[in-house]
């Protein structure tokens, strides 16, 4: 019988690390709004995979992992390809919705992204939902449409935040897709292993439509939006996997599902702290319910996955 993970009981740990985790989270839309100003969606992407790509694929051949895909299927090929371009059209759709819409409306309505992976388990890997998760996904979906149409009907050009919305639905799906060809390929591989081939490709395959040479104009200032976007993923998911050590990841996933509401958070910290750097969230009292629904289904989901 495989022996299951057991966390280290460090639970005021794991909890520092989930908050962690909720602020690089929270504060990447924000500097990828701000990196946006000066440079476009598909060389801000390039650079982020860049940069991944020579970090995470460093430390695999340091370790000689890379010597795992010589023994793979053309199946786990197949997948691979799918998984990367999941990814890599998750990153591009979430910034060309980014920059039509605000980065507090992006970090919400791409929640919607665990909602689809949860239906994609149920009908690919025959998973079972429990009544309360079903109950968390309804009410996730309920906060959703009433935040949608209620920030619709606030925008200046609504053809636009309906285009912008459109995208950040396309980097959900893309991105549920990704994470359900990645759950399969782990019966093969590594998650680093499975990560740092995904970035390598995607540097790989964008850099035609990169244009490095913007790079040169960019000010201080965006730079270090740049580089704060780059290094962000690397920051994230250390410490979101650290936690997983210290503290049930059920409990980690509620702590995560604050990340919407931090990012509205910060974002009004940053537009009273550098006016004019980031646009500011006018967000009625439906809209304001209907990001509650969406972090309580969030958070209601996840508890009840400790059930099982």
């Amino acid at each position: 019988m495989t022996k299951l993970h057991t966390t280290s009981g460090r639970w005021r740990l794991g909890l520092g690390l989930a908050l962690t985790t909720v602020g690089f989270w929270a504060t990447l839309p924000l500097a990828l709004k701000i990196s946006l100003e000066q440079v476009d969606a598909w060389t801000l992407t390039w650079i982020r995979f860049l940069v991944a790509a020579l970090v995470i694929g460093g430390w695999i051949a340091a370790g000689g992992r890379w010597r795992a895909f010589t023994q793979i299927s053309k199946g786990v090929w197949a997948l691979l390809a799918i998984a990367s371009l999941g990814l890599i059209g998750n990153y591009l759709f979430y910034l060309l919705g980014l920059s039509r819409i605000t980065p507090g409306n992006a970090q919400l309505l791409i929640q919607s992204a665990p909602l689809l992976l949860a239906i994609g388990s149920v009908v690919i890997f025959k998973e079972k939902l429990l009544r309360s998760q079903a109950l968390g996904f309804i009410i996730i979906v309920a906060g959703l449409l009433l935040f949608f149409f209620e920030q619709r009907g606030r925008a200046d050009d609504v053809e636009s935040y309906g285009l912008g919305a459109l995208f950040i639905g396309m980097g959900a799906l893309l991105w549920a897709i990704y994470a359900l060809a990645q759950k399969q390929l782990l019966r093969s591989l590594k998650p680093q292993q499975v990560m740092g081939f995904i970035y390598i490709v995607a540097a790989i395959v964008l850099f035609p439509t990169a244009t490095p040479s913007t790079l040169t104009q960019v000010d201080s200032w965006h730079w270090l939006a740049i580089g704060y976007c780059s290094f962000n993923t690397l920051g994230a998911y250390g410490c979101f996997a650290e936690a997983l050590n210290h503290w049930e990841a059920s409990r980690v996933s509620a702590i995560l599902a604050l990340t919407p509401l931090s990012t509205l958070a910060f974002g009004a910290a940053l537009a009273i702290s550098f006016p004019g750097q980031v646009p500011e969230e006018h967000i009625g009292w439906l809209g304001a319910f209907g990001a509650a629904l969406v972090v309580g289904g969030s958070i209601t989901a996840s508890l009840a996955a400790k059930r099982r």
